[in-house]
């Protein structure tokens, strides 16, 4: 299996998650990380799965992530899984990520979300519990 990670962090708590995420799935087969900045949307390397991971901003998707997804091309069933991490409580962005990949014809196998904690603008967000979650999100991946 191959898998492509895209991911955009400020405080480090996204990269933190993806690079669990990526020693996970790097048990099961090769693994490509990204952060926004390092990749092109429009030639994103072949792979059986694509994870995209960022944080929830000013009430919405971070910019640079969704300007990345929009940006995607050539992604027509294509399967990928999405993370969000947010500071408010019960309010995540899946369904905003989603709206952006469905409109590439992206499917959806995967979501997760993480409530950030208080030391969030620390790098230490992630509250307990989270690599078990992430478990499971890659367990369907």
């Amino acid at each position: 299996m191959k898998y492509v990670i895209i991911y955009w962090t400020r405080y480090g708590n996204n990269k933190k998650a993806v690079d669990y995420l990526a020693g996970k799935l790097g048990v099961k087969g090769e693994v490509q990380v990204f952060k926004t900045d390092e990749a092109d949307p429009a030639a994103l390397p072949e792979a059986d799965f694509y994870v995209f991971s960022a944080a929830a901003e000013a009430f919405r998707v971070q910019a640079n992530m969704r300007k990345f997804m929009k940006n995607l091309q050539n992604m027509n069933g294509r399967k990928y899984g999405i993370i969000n991490t947010h500071s408010l409580k019960n309010k995540n962005w899946l369904k905003a990520m989603e709206k952006l990949l469905n409109k590439k014809k992206m499917v959806k196998v995967a979501g997760t979300d993480f409530a950030m904690g208080p030391e969030c603008e620390k790098g230490e967000g992630l509250q307990e519990g989270w690599e078990q979650k992430l478990d499971n999100f890659a367990g369907k991946l």
